[in-house]
């Protein structure tokens, strides 16, 4: 039979392993998302000012 711990003792959990860098689908599609977005915005964003200023500048 194993003894009680000591009093005050607490217990360890298991020595941490270092993580290794392995590739993430799910982080990349999400930062593929932003990046579509933004491209997106930014190409509706020209489109307007492009058609504002066609008409505005109208001959």
């Amino acid at each position: 039979m194993s003894s009680p711990p000591a009093r005050g003792a607490t217990r360890r959990g298991p020595p941490s392993r270092r993580r290794r860098l392995t590739f993430n689908w799910v982080t990349f599609d999400r930062w593929l998302d932003r990046i579509v977005i933004l491209a997106v915005v930014t190409a509706v964003t020209v489109g307007i000012v492009a058609l504002a200023l066609s008409m505005l500048v109208d001959p």
